[in-house]
Protein backbone atom coordinates (compact mmCIF):
# COMPACT_ATOMS: atom_id res chain seq x y z
CA UNK A 1 0.00 0.00 0.00
CA UNK A 2 2.40 2.66 1.13
CA UNK A 3 4.33 1.94 -2.77
CA UNK A 4 1.51 3.29 -4.38
CA UNK A 5 1.37 6.55 -2.00
CA UNK A 6 4.57 8.13 -3.83
CA UNK A 7 2.31 8.12 -7.03
CA UNK A 8 -0.27 10.05 -5.43
CA UNK A 9 1.11 13.24 -5.99
CA UNK A 10 1.90 13.25 -9.56
CA UNK A 11 -1.29 11.54 -10.38
CA UNK A 12 -3.24 14.77 -8.91
CA UNK A 13 -1.37 17.05 -10.94
CA UNK A 14 -1.98 15.09 -14.13
CA UNK A 15 -6.04 14.86 -12.97
CA UNK A 16 -5.69 18.68 -12.23
CA UNK A 17 -4.18 19.41 -15.63
CA UNK A 18 -6.86 17.00 -17.47
CA UNK A 19 -9.39 19.11 -15.81
CA UNK A 20 -7.36 22.45 -17.13
CA UNK A 21 -7.77 20.78 -20.52
CA UNK A 22 -10.85 19.18 -20.75
CA UNK A 23 -12.44 22.61 -19.40
CA UNK A 24 -11.04 24.79 -22.08
CA UNK A 25 -12.17 22.32 -24.50
CA UNK A 26 -15.61 22.81 -23.60
CA UNK A 27 -15.54 26.21 -22.67
CA UNK A 28 -13.72 26.65 -26.25
CA UNK A 29 -16.99 24.48 -27.85
CA UNK A 30 -19.76 25.89 -25.94
CA UNK A 31 -18.71 29.61 -24.42
CA UNK A 32 -16.83 30.36 -21.35
CA UNK A 33 -20.07 31.01 -19.14
CA UNK A 34 -22.23 27.86 -20.32
CA UNK A 35 -18.53 25.63 -19.01
CA UNK A 36 -18.52 27.49 -15.59
CA UNK A 37 -22.51 26.94 -15.37
CA UNK A 38 -22.03 22.83 -16.27
CA UNK A 39 -19.24 22.54 -13.22
CA UNK A 40 -21.05 24.42 -10.96
CA UNK A 41 -24.63 22.56 -11.79
CA UNK A 42 -22.69 19.23 -11.48
CA UNK A 43 -21.18 20.32 -8.11
CA UNK A 44 -24.50 21.27 -6.52
CA UNK A 45 -26.16 17.87 -7.98
CA UNK A 46 -23.43 15.99 -6.28
CA UNK A 47 -24.05 17.66 -3.06
CA UNK A 48 -27.51 16.64 -3.28
CA UNK A 49 -26.53 12.75 -3.99
CA UNK A 50 -23.74 12.77 -1.75
CA UNK A 51 -26.46 13.35 1.25
CA UNK A 52 -28.54 10.66 -0.15
CA UNK A 53 -25.99 8.24 -1.11
CA UNK A 54 -24.85 8.40 2.89
CA UNK A 55 -28.38 7.78 3.88
CA UNK A 56 -29.44 5.55 1.90
CA UNK A 57 -25.87 3.68 2.88
CA UNK A 58 -26.52 4.06 6.23
CA UNK A 59 -30.23 2.51 5.88
CA UNK A 60 -28.58 -0.39 4.19
CA UNK A 61 -26.03 -1.19 6.38
CA UNK A 62 -28.75 -0.69 9.46
CA UNK A 63 -31.29 -3.02 7.55
CA UNK A 64 -28.43 -5.73 7.14
CA UNK A 65 -27.63 -5.46 10.50
CA UNK A 66 -31.04 -5.42 12.21
CA UNK A 67 -31.31 -8.81 9.99
CA UNK A 68 -28.94 -10.69 10.66
CA UNK A 69 -27.60 -10.64 6.59
CA UNK A 70 -23.57 -9.77 6.04
CA UNK A 71 -23.27 -6.00 5.72
CA UNK A 72 -20.96 -6.18 3.25
CA UNK A 73 -23.24 -6.18 0.00
CA UNK A 74 -24.75 -2.75 1.22
CA UNK A 75 -21.14 -1.19 2.09
CA UNK A 76 -19.79 -1.57 -1.05
CA UNK A 77 -22.97 -0.21 -3.26
CA UNK A 78 -23.07 2.63 -0.46
CA UNK A 79 -19.16 2.96 -0.66
CA UNK A 80 -19.40 3.29 -4.90
CA UNK A 81 -22.73 5.39 -4.17
CA UNK A 82 -20.49 7.71 -1.85
CA UNK A 83 -17.82 8.23 -4.32
CA UNK A 84 -19.70 8.66 -6.79
CA UNK A 85 -21.54 11.43 -5.39
CA UNK A 86 -17.92 13.24 -3.94
CA UNK A 87 -16.75 12.99 -7.33
CA UNK A 88 -19.66 14.73 -8.90
CA UNK A 89 -19.52 17.16 -6.00
CA UNK A 90 -15.33 18.13 -7.07
CA UNK A 91 -15.29 20.98 -9.51
CA UNK A 92 -14.40 19.28 -12.65
CA UNK A 93 -16.08 17.91 -15.64
CA UNK A 94 -14.04 14.55 -15.91
CA UNK A 95 -14.35 13.66 -12.73
CA UNK A 96 -17.96 14.67 -13.17
CA UNK A 97 -18.74 12.41 -15.45
CA UNK A 98 -16.90 9.36 -13.64
CA UNK A 99 -18.67 10.18 -10.71
CA UNK A 100 -22.19 10.21 -12.89
CA UNK A 101 -21.09 7.07 -14.45
CA UNK A 102 -20.28 5.09 -10.56
CA UNK A 103 -24.01 6.18 -10.09
CA UNK A 104 -24.87 4.68 -13.04
CA UNK A 105 -26.73 0.79 -11.90
CA UNK A 106 -24.83 -1.46 -13.53
CA UNK A 107 -21.85 0.18 -13.73
CA UNK A 108 -22.26 0.51 -10.21
CA UNK A 109 -22.53 -3.10 -9.30
CA UNK A 110 -19.62 -3.66 -11.34
CA UNK A 111 -17.29 -1.32 -9.54
CA UNK A 112 -19.00 -2.83 -6.15
CA UNK A 113 -18.00 -6.22 -7.21
CA UNK A 114 -14.42 -4.84 -7.76
CA UNK A 115 -14.43 -3.35 -4.51
CA UNK A 116 -16.03 -6.72 -2.94
CA UNK A 117 -12.76 -8.85 -4.54
CA UNK A 118 -10.21 -5.85 -3.61
CA UNK A 119 -11.75 -6.27 0.15
CA UNK A 120 -11.67 -9.89 -0.02
CA UNK A 121 -7.56 -9.93 -0.88
CA UNK A 122 -6.78 -7.66 1.41
CA UNK A 123 -8.28 -9.05 4.82
CA UNK A 124 -8.49 -12.89 5.86
CA UNK A 125 -10.81 -15.17 4.96
CA UNK A 126 -12.61 -15.38 8.37
CA UNK A 127 -13.40 -11.41 8.18
CA UNK A 128 -14.34 -11.89 4.34
CA UNK A 129 -17.41 -14.39 5.43
CA UNK A 130 -18.32 -12.29 8.14
CA UNK A 131 -18.72 -9.08 5.52
CA UNK A 132 -19.82 -10.79 2.95
CA UNK A 133 -21.37 -14.05 3.91
CA UNK A 134 -19.84 -17.53 2.50
CA UNK A 135 -17.75 -17.26 -0.53
CA UNK A 136 -19.09 -18.98 -3.79
CA UNK A 137 -17.15 -21.29 -5.73
CA UNK A 138 -17.60 -22.65 -9.29
CA UNK A 139 -17.31 -26.82 -9.59
CA UNK A 140 -17.21 -28.61 -12.33
CA UNK A 141 -18.20 -31.83 -12.99
CA UNK A 142 -15.44 -34.23 -14.70
CA UNK A 143 -14.08 -37.36 -14.08
CA UNK A 144 -11.87 -37.83 -11.34
CA UNK A 145 -8.13 -37.78 -12.08
CA UNK A 146 -5.74 -40.35 -10.48
CA UNK A 147 -3.26 -40.03 -7.97
CA UNK A 148 0.05 -39.94 -9.58
CA UNK A 149 1.29 -42.50 -7.00
CA UNK A 150 0.01 -44.24 -4.69
CA UNK A 151 -0.55 -43.37 -0.76
CA UNK A 152 1.96 -45.84 1.09
CA UNK A 153 0.11 -48.28 3.04
CA UNK A 154 0.19 -47.47 6.53
CA UNK A 155 2.18 -49.46 9.49
CA UNK A 156 0.50 -51.64 11.60
CA UNK A 157 1.65 -49.96 14.88
CA UNK A 158 2.73 -46.57 14.53
CA UNK A 159 4.98 -45.20 16.56
CA UNK A 160 4.43 -41.39 18.09
CA UNK A 161 7.05 -38.91 17.08
CA UNK A 162 8.48 -37.10 19.89
CA UNK A 163 10.19 -33.91 19.70
CA UNK A 164 10.69 -31.62 22.63
CA UNK A 165 12.07 -29.08 20.39
CA UNK A 166 9.56 -28.46 18.45
CA UNK A 167 5.37 -27.02 18.98
CA UNK A 168 3.09 -28.29 16.95
CA UNK A 169 0.36 -25.86 15.80
CA UNK A 170 -3.71 -27.24 16.00
CA UNK A 171 -6.88 -26.76 17.13
CA UNK A 172 -8.90 -29.23 19.28
CA UNK A 173 -11.97 -29.98 17.88
CA UNK A 174 -14.65 -31.47 20.19
CA UNK A 175 -17.07 -34.24 18.51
Amino acid sequence: MRRGLKYVPPALLLLALLELAVFVLVGRAVGFGAAVLLVFGASLLGLVLLRREGMRAWRGFRAAAQTGRPPGPEVTDGLVGLLGALLLAMPGLVSGVVGLLLLVPPLRRLAGGGVRRATERRVSSMVAGDLFGPRRVRVYRGAPQPDPEPAPAPSPSPQPVTDPGKAIEGEIVDR
